[in-house]
């Protein structure tokens, strides 16, 4: 399904990203999309790179999946 060693460690590490954020109860798409708006804004420091990992309390609410 990967026709190339880049393509498959792309997928790789877009497949990592989404099963952690679902592991963390949050909505991958909206995850994403929070992450990379955060990330292209603002400069690239480990303080900002630490608000935006999965398990970050930083994570805005309408992110995280409610409990039912």
């Amino acid at each position: 399904f990967c026709t190339s060693v880049k393509g498959a460690v792309a997928s790789q590490v877009l497949y990592s990203i989404v099963e952690t954020a679902k592991a963390n109860k949050l909505h991958p798409y909206e995850y994403l999309m929070f992450v990379i708006e955060e990330l292209s804004q603002n400069k690239q420091t480990a303080e900002k790179i630490q608000d935006v990992l999965p398990w970050s309390t930083k994570i805005p609410a309408h992110i995280r999946i409610k409990n039912t």
